[in-house]
């Protein structure tokens, strides 16, 4: 154990930082303070000694040089178990110091400001926060480094259950966080500057960094092992975001099939009920409240639903729910649920129940990052929508009106199948969906089954291919199921052989010039 008799209290972030100061001044803990932490400290009447009294050198250069002096590094620095040390630091007079309580100056904030320049990001690149870091969390057997506020309430409870003490298991798990945060911190540095001086998406080195949201009971089988992370420092959103009103702990499946669900629910503006089962949407619909919508989208394929992930971009009120509780359902997550709906839900043991703010999610925010052998693959999110394609009519007929409705609802969904994909549509509602085969005809033929023995009329329906087609037969079985109007991205070499075909059916098509591979 670390007995805490003298600390060194330096933070940008003042969150908390007057009560915990209190603390350890009722332990007898002398503390030890910089600039604008010092005065704070002072003003609220924490009694502290400022560094430049310590190391006998003012602070200059607008703050860049306060801490980095021997009479601090050589406190934090120095083995109590080496008497050479101890004999080396009483000869220059130096104090040992046994906590720093550091935050760093807010680089990521900073380069977050939409009109950050890059005098604004390097004066908010910390130089003495760091050092003092990293010293303190190399010498964890006799230091602790404490470096985010809430690890305060933590560390005042062990010091009261240890006599002012600190155990050194505690004082090793916060050095590996200490190192962990002075790798993010120069990992967005790096970044930062190498887009500065490029503007590349991708930097040459890409430094990442997780916190652990929670450790789950496995993978996606039950001999993987596994854990959930969010991105660290940052706002949790999505699931990460998200509240837990009932049912037991989401799987990894759950969490995977739970990240498809959200951005597709998410992209549609009207009352909306998406359902996934394993990260494939087998029925979406919209309608003039989730209710009706959650109807048209369960029929599409009320088999496949069993044991699937429900989303609602609506309130679920009780009607609703006294349908839900009929079905078997992994995970319903919606803005809200009512009072009496949530009652009803959970008398469903397993059903899990979660809430997030819709409004403040983001579909195109994030880069995908997938493992591979040898590395990893990186990538912007496919955030982009209808809006951000030139639509183009190749053939002879013009949609009409609702057939458009159809093609631009088909194309929301489309993107969200996985690869080839193929879905069939009305102008509210899917009826068929075709999804990972290895030829898009069978994609085709599938989605055309599926709807058949769902007892659907695929007559009078749009057809959302995620790809082009690379030949007319695609076309030719589309027709013949009563496909009036397709849309997909073009680029074939073989497209005059494709529009042929649909000019041949009547059909109308439209071009996106946008893929949306999901593999």
């Amino acid at each position: 154990m670390t007995h805490i008799k003298r600390a060194l209290i330096s933070v940008s972030d003042k969150t908390n930082i007057i009560p915990f100061a209190k603390k350890l001044k009722e332990f007898g803990v002398e503390l030890i303070s910089t600039g604008g932490t010092a005065k704070l400290l002072m003003e609220q009447g924490v009694e502290c000694r400022q560094v430049d009294d310590v190391t006998g050198f003012p602070e200059m250069m607008d703050g860049r040089l306060k801490t980095l002096h021997p009479k601090i590094h050589g406190g934090i620095l120095a083995k109590r178990d080496n008497p050479e040390h101890l004999t080396q630091i009483e000869k220059q007079g130096i104090g040992l110091i046994d906590m720093i309580v550091v935050n760093l100056y807010p680089f990521e904030a900073t380069i977050a400001k939409p009109d950050v320049t890059l005098n604004m990001a390097i004066e908010n690149i910390d130089i003495g926060g760091p050092t003092m870091i990293r010293a303190a969390a190399k010498n964890y057997k006799d230091v602790a480094v404490v470096t985010d506020p809430q690890q305060y309430d933590m560390i005042i409870n062990i010091m009261s259950e240890n006599n002012g003490a600190i155990t050194r298991d505690v004082l090793f798990h916060l050095a590996i966080e200490a190192f962990a945060l002075t790798n993010r911190y120069d990992g967005l540095i790096a970044a930062h500057l190498s887009n500065v001086e490029s503007k590349a998406t991708f930097p040459d080195k890409l430094s990442v960094s997780f916190e652990k949201v929670q450790e789950l009971r496995y993978g996606e089988n039950p001999h993987q092992q596994a854990a959930f992370y969010t991105t660290a420092g940052k706002p949790r959103t999505g699931i990460a975001g998200a509240t837990q009103l009932h049912g037991k702990e989401l799987s990894y499946n759950n969490i995977m099939d739970l990240d498809g669900v959200l951005r597709m629910v998410l992209s549609f503006q009207e009352p909306a009920c998406v359902i996934v089962k394993h990260s494939n949407p087998c029925g979406a619909a919209v309608g003039d409240n989730i209710h009706k919508a959650f109807t048209k989208a369960f029929a599409t394929d009320s088999v496949s639903a069993y044991g699937g992930i429900f989303a609602f971009n609506r309130t679920v009120e009780l009607p609703l729910a006294e349908e839900l509780s009929k079905i078997f359902i992994e995970v319903i997550v919606a803005p809200e649920f009512s009072l009496e709906a949530l009652e009803l839900l959970r008398k469903k043991k397993n059903v899990r129940l979660l809430t997030l703010p819709f409004e403040q999610q983001n579909i195109r925010s994030g880069m995908v990052i997938k493992d591979v052998l040898g590395g990893i693959l990186v990538q912007e999110q496919d955030g982009f929508g209808i809006d951000d394609c030139e639509l183009k009519v190749v053939t002879n007929r013009q949609p009409a009106e609702k057939e458009w409705a159809g093609l631009k609802f088909g194309w929301k969904v489309v993107k969200w199948v996985k690869s080839n994909a193929i879905v069939f549509t009305t102008h509210d509602r899917t009826i068929g969906i075709g999804a990972g085969q290895m030829s898009r005809v069978d994609s085709v033929i599938l989605a055309g089954d599926k709807a058949k023995r769902a007892g659907l009329s695929l007559e009078g329906t749009i057809m959302a291919s995620d790809a082009f087609f690379p030949f007319r037969d695609g076309i030719d079985s589309a027709a013949a199921v009563g496909v009036t109007a397709i849309i997909q991205p073009g680029g074939s070499v073989r497209d005059e052989d494709v529009i042929t075909a649909a000019n041949e059916h009547n059909i109308a098509m439209v071009f996106t010039g946008m893929r949306h591979f999901r593999h």
